[in-house]
């Protein structure tokens, strides 16, 4: 693996130690205001599945007391995002062009999972699947999107 195929990867993902020496996921599509805002923390990152939580606080809740859906469409599209910048070329960056969302149950606290896989990776576009669960397992929604692979333009090289 050349030194330009490192730099690329490093700044699309990686693992790193905390104090705690416990591992966390870093990654372009984290540093965005949507994710930070949200609270969404990665927990694995691999070329074929992302793992990530998101605490649920008052912000993310709807009059009903459940997550509002806006926000569990927001968490996917996080996660399915971080699955797509890892799997890009070198040069490259990405976005969501599409999404649809199915509703099976009621998001709930205090944290809900998402794990995304892909279901397509090619020259021009990847396709996620996110499937949102209630920390009991429960499923919330599964979340389908499709991100564009375009050639980067100066700084976002790297990101959505």
């Amino acid at each position: 693996m050349g030194s330009r195929t490192k730099g690329a990867r490093k700044a699309q993902g990686r693992v790193r130690k905390t104090k705690t020496g416990t591992a966390a996921v870093d990654s372009p599509v984290m540093q965005g205001g949507m994710a930070r805002a949200l609270g969404v923390r990665l927990t694995s990152l691999t070329k074929k599945k992302v793992v990530a939580e998101m605490a649920i606080t008052p912000m993310h809740m709807n009059r009903s007391h459940r997550v509002n859906g806006g926000a569990i469409m927001a968490f996917a599209d996080v996660v399915g995002a971080a699955g797509a910048v890892f799997n890009l070329p070198p040069g490259h960056r990405s976005g969501t062009i599409e999404s649809k969302t199915n509703f099976f149950g009621a998001g709930m606290g205090p944290t809900l999972k998402a794990v995304s896989i892909p279901l397509h990776i090619g020259r021009t576009t990847s396709v996620w699947q996110t499937t949102i669960t209630n920390a009991d397992g429960r499923q919330v929604a599964i979340v389908t999107q499709t991100q564009i692979v375009i050639p980067a333009k100066g700084d976002a090289a790297n990101g959505e």
